[in-house]
């Protein structure tokens, strides 16, 4: 059931302004969130602890993230992006001061809590809503693919800018400097503040309750939440311990920094072509192929010589799956239910990748320490890729009945 409203600020800006603000924000958020595995290698030495406790305060950041994006979410949907981008920012910059002041793995862990509290309000999770709204149907998964492309950019620039830094002043000074770097986005907030409505002077009147009901009692909804689980395990994985793991293999630090940063910006490409794909095939058919593609690149890690040359082509291959998963299950979401609660509900769907990204980083960090090899955990992540092709073939791609017996 809809009603009439007043347009509210926000609403009434044009989607380029949306766009561009929620993809810079984005991109500085993402970005620093991709990088914390530049500091596993540094830190572990200096602070002589091994490689659990930093993949277990990553993975804890990764949890707090998923955990916070519902809550993220559904204050966005109901107060404005704004504010919660706000919170974000204030949360990542004390949990990088924290970090760079660490002195066990304990002050890690803490630091990962408000990392994570961090992107979960100035992430990728609280702005696919805003986005949502912002952009007509038919231009929505586009729009939203802009998000992911945003991500892809920001980690494409992070790693080199991180790593530079890092040769400079130190992997502690370079903390800072980062920390300063992400100040930036709370101007940027301004733009995305006001409270929302769901577009074309028209508010959705479905209530939190209703749409939590709707949404846990959808079978296709919940196998979109259940193969995103395997999306968060496999990039946090890979994401965090590809320096660990080049660095065992005998190459250069570089090797993995130009590597990650060729996923970002592979990514970019992915991601494009997933916000485009839908004209031609449905998005859980996209879906099924992303996650069956990655499984060939993690063959190819067990398999292939491991030099500079397979390290950054592998990586370039698994960026064009990186972050493609984003526009297409964000877009199911508003298919199904529409843009009123898209932040929260897709937030929902977040934390099941967020639970996967824990994960990925706890169970890497304990069979790494347990056997000094991360072949189990590429063997892990095929039969994973596996498991979340098979899960979302079957997804319907319509609206529930509410939203179909409405007028367009």
């Amino acid at each position: 059931m809809q009603k009439h409203a007043p347009s509210m600020p926000a609403s009434s800006r044009p989607l380029w302004v949306v766009v561009l603000a929620a993809g810079l924000i984005v991109g500085i958020a993402m970005g620093i969130r991709q990088i914390m595995g530049l500091y596993l290698p540094p830190m572990t030495r200096d602070l002589g602890i091994g490689r659990e406790p930093f993949s277990t305060a990553m993975a804890v950041a990764n949890l707090i993230w998923g955990i916070g994006a519902v809550f993220a979410g559904m204050i966005a949907d109901r107060h404005g992006a704004g504010r919660v981008v706000v919170g974000g920012t204030l949360a990542t910059m004390a949990g990088m001061y924290l970090m760079y002041a660490a002195q066990s793995g304990f002050d890690l862990l803490i630091s990962g809590v408000l990392l994570g509290i961090g992107v979960s309000g100035a992430g990728l999770n609280s702005l696919v809503g805003a986005v949502g709204r912002a952009a007509p149907p038919d231009k929505r998964t586009s729009a939203i693919a802009s998000l992911g492309m945003a991500a892809g950019i920001g980690g494409f620039v992070a790693f080199p800018y991180t790593h530079l830094l890092m040769d400079l002043v130190g992997w502690q000074t370079s903390l800072l400097l980062l920390l300063a770097t992400t100040a930036v986005m709370l101007p940027l907030a301004w733009t995305l503040a006001g409270k929302p409505n769901a577009g074309a002077g028209m508010v959705d009147t479905q209530s939190l309750g209703g749409a939590f009901k709707e949404a846990l009692t959808h079978p296709s909804y919940l196998l979109l939440v259940t193969g995103f689980f395997v999306c968060g395990f496999h990039v946090a994985f890979y994401g965090v311990h590809l320096p660990a793991f080049v660095a065992d293999k005998g190459l250069d630090a570089s090797v993995a920094v130009i590597a990650l940063t060729m996923v970002g910006l592979a990514n970019l490409v992915g991601t494009y072509v997933a916000g485009q794909s839908g004209r031609f095939i449905e998005k859980r058919q996209g879906l099924s192929l992303i996650y069956f593609g990655r499984c060939f690149i993690f063959l190819g890690l067990l398999f292939l010589p491991i030099t500079p040359a397979t390290i950054i082509a592998l990586s370039i291959l698994l960026g064009f799956f990186w972050l493609s998963t984003v526009p297409l299950t964000s877009s199911l979401v508003a298919t199904f239910f529409g843009t009123r609660w898209m932040s929260m509900l897709f937030g929902v769907v977040f934390l099941s990748h967020q639970l996967g990204s824990f994960s990925g980083l706890w169970l890497a960090g304990y069979l790494y320490d347990a056997t000094k090899s991360y072949d189990a955990m590429w063997w892990i992540s095929i039969a994973l890729g596996l498991f979340a092709a098979a899960v979302h073939w079957p997804i319907q791609e319509r609206p529930v009945a509410r939203l179909a017996a409405q007028p367009a």
